[in-house]
């Protein structure tokens, strides 16, 4: 049932961006401008099905480690992929001090997680465990793929609105064709469009891959303990990461502006309260499976 249920939410988001793509077509190039914004949709649609994972990977800057780089990582992400019944994910390191992660991924066959150096660096074991069990349950509910598809026209939502700005800025355009003030009204609509679209497909999201990590690990605490330090390095040192892949990451890399207002995060607060709340809920099971 989920399968379907993530399947049928990546067909409407497709659709969803299609179709937004040729409004803006249509606003900055008439109908000869729908065209060219449809055939352009389905070129990216093609791509984020099949690339979406790479492309989110690359704008992030992530590069894939051996197990003889990172064996003590690898041997972790094995261990809980196991556990979590998927295949093992690629494992791949971010160079960033800010504390951060996230996963990717098509598919559980095709899935990869990444962390960034200060996570490793400021977590212990079972708190970088607790992540990464994190991590492996968005693959494992194939929330990966969704989210890699929305980074993905995000960073392309971004680009034709910057393209928007400077064609309206010293092209002018004729304005039965949709130029001029058309291409100001996308500089502001598109980014807010993306950020929506992010936001309505990853807050619930974090909830059900938290408690389904900590079931995972065996233990809620690490993933809760986890997430608190996590707030505070990354307020202390905001990422600098795309816009376009800020939703993928465990807590929300960037604070403050339009980032804030259209936060694709549930508080951590909530996130941390929800896994104490587990976390009394495994403790007697814990005490009848003992005796």
């Amino acid at each position: 049932m989920s399968r379907i249920w993530n399947t049928t939410k990546t067909t409407l988001l497709l659709a969803t961006l299609t179709a937004f793509f040729v409004v803006i077509g249509g606003a900055l190039g008439g109908s000869g401008g729908m065209v060219i914004a449809l055939l352009f949709a389905t070129a990216i649609n093609m791509a984020a099905w099949w690339f979406s994972d790479k492309m989110a990977l690359k704008m992030s800057g992530a590069r894939e480690v051996t197990p003889e780089e990172a064996p003590e990582l690898h041997r972790l992400v094995e261990t809980l992929a196991n556990r979590a019944g998927i295949p093992k994910p690629r494992v791949h390191l971010i160079d960033s001090p800010t504390p951060n992660a996230f996963a990717t991924g098509r598919s559980p066959s095709h899935g990869a997680v990444a962390a960034t150096t200060g996570l490793l660096q400021m977590l212990n074991r079972d708190e970088v465990a607790g992540v990464m069990a994190h991590e492996i349950a968005h693959i494992k509910n194939r929330d990966t793929l969704i989210s890699s598809i929305a980074a993905t026209f995000a960073g392309a939502i971004s680009m034709i609105a910057d393209m928007a700005f400077w064609s309206a800025l010293f092209g002018g355009g004729d304005e039965e064709e949709g130029g001029g003030a058309g291409g100001f009204l996308m500089l502001f609509l598109a980014p807010i469009a993306a950020l929506i679209i992010q936001l309505a497909i990853s807050r619930s999201r974090e909830f059900v891959a938290d408690a389904e990590g900590a079931r995972i690990l065996g233990d809620p605490k690490p993933l809760a303990d986890a997430l608190r330090k996590l707030e505070v390095g990354v307020r202390q040192q905001p990422m600098q990461v795309s816009p376009a892949t800020s939703h993928l990451y465990i807590v929300n890399p960037v604070f403050g502006g339009l980032a804030g207002l259209f936060s694709t995060h549930p508080p951590t607060e909530k996130r941390i309260a929800k896994l104490e709340e587990l976390r009394r809920a495994f403790q007697p099971a814990a005490k009848t499976s003992a005796a």
